[in-house]
């Protein structure tokens, strides 16, 4: 499978968005699927309030974990690890239509209301699939840039 054939599987089986996308490229960033799906618990559905959308802030963590700083004289991953989130972000707004939960799903997710809004539009099944897609494609666009 492909990643976004993983990552569409995971997020079939029910995990956050958030957990499908860094779970997807578990193996590239040195961690097992356990540990990729534990540390993106947390962050599907913008943080549970909406806030930056799930499947964004998994590629993020991806990108974080191939190119993020880890030795405080390394200035030049810091810098890397700057441009390839504003990438991530801005292509994932210019692609999506805007990287922040609520916008994308038209309600407020970090209400009952919002959810059961969500719910009854079937926006977690059939609209938030397409937002892990656009989160895979354009990771893999970014890395390959940067090889």
């Amino acid at each position: 499978m492909n990643h976004k054939e993983k990552a569409l599987d995971y997020f079939g089986r029910k995990f956050h968005c958030s957990q499908a996308v860094l779970a997807a490229f578990a193996d590239e960033c040195g961690l097992t699927e356990k540990q990729a799906l534990k540390l993106g618990a947390c962050f599907g559905s913008g943080m549970r309030k909406g806030e930056v959308c799930g499947a964004c802030a998994g590629a993020l963590m991806v990108l974080g974990a191939l190119y993020g700083q880890y030795d405080k004289s390394d200035h030049l991953s810091r810098l890397t690890a700057n441009e390839v989130n504003d990438k991530m972000m801005n292509r994932f707004a210019e692609k999506s239509g805007s990287y922040m939960c609520n916008d994308l799903l038209n309600c407020d997710i970090s209400t009952k209301e919002g959810v059961e809004y969500a719910i009854d539009k079937k926006l977690f099944t059939e609209f938030c699939p397409q937002m892990v897609a656009n989160a895979v494609d354009l990771l893999e666009q970014i890395i390959a840039e940067q090889s």
